[in-house]
């Protein structure tokens, strides 16, 4: 991706962020300047990937397989010092994006339509060998409990949830005519570097051609802290 894309990706969201009046903690809008200067009081936020985070999964086509999103607050659990037991995220998915198709080992997750478009989810259990199983799914939406044919659509209108179990194969897109959705994520703590197990081989962080400076750093960019 280049680097101008995704600053105006990141501006998207802040303005969208303020349309629905939801406030970021302060460290989302630390300039690069200003990370340069920061010690180490702000070592959980570079651990833990905390931050901005803008994907087109490594295939540069970010308008039709992409998702950006923040990372709000997450536990470490590579780092024991980190005790904190879950994570919180915020995404934004505009029509025509697509989430693709990958569960996750370790982590469970609720995905909450915040706002916005509708969120179509199609969902299917792994068999043992991470193969697409033909099996009815169990479906965790908003206190109910219901089986769904295998790949299933299921629909989220604002202020619905659905839960989402290890094993999980689930694909995510926003329903036509709907407009751009604000999603939520309530989970387990998150590892994108070794807890994504995507059905294709996809990347997960862009490679970024730098044609203009970086309005903010993403989660992985962070400069080591100042002694």
């Amino acid at each position: 991706m280049k680097r101008s894309q995704i600053n105006s990706i990141i501006k998207e969201f802040e303005g969208m962020l303020k349309e629905y009046r939801f406030a970021l903690p302060p460290f989302l809008s630390f300039t690069p300047e200003e990370w340069k200067e920061k010690g180490h009081e702000y070592d959980e936020i570079r651990d833990n990937a905390l931050g901005w985070d803008v994907t087109d999964y490594g295939e540069g086509n970010y308008d039709k397989k992409g998702l950006a999103l923040i990372t709000i607050r997450n536990g470490n659990v590579h780092n024991p010092k980190y005790t904190k037991s879950y994570a919180e995220k915020i995404m934004m998915i505009k029509e025509g994006q697509i989430s693709p198709n990958h569960f996750h080992w370790n982590k469970m997750e609720d995905i909450i339509c915040r706002g916005g478009g509708n969120v179509v989810f199609k969902l299917w259990n792994a068999t043992k060998d991470e193969a697409l199983d033909t099996t009815d799914v169990e479906i965790f939406q908003d206190g109910r409990r219901y089986k769904v044919p295998a790949g299933s659509e299921i629909i989220l209108h604002p202020g619905e949830s659905l839960s989402l179990y290890p094993y999980y194969y689930h694909e995510f897109t926003i329903q036509e005519g709907t407009g751009t959705a604000l999603v939520g994520e309530v989970s387990m703590c998150n590892d994108d570097n070794t807890d994504n197990r995507f059905l294709e081989p996809l990347g997960r962080f862009p490679t970024i051609e730098e044609d203009e400076p970086p309005y903010r750093l993403l989660c992985n960019e962070y400069p080591a802290a100042r002694d």
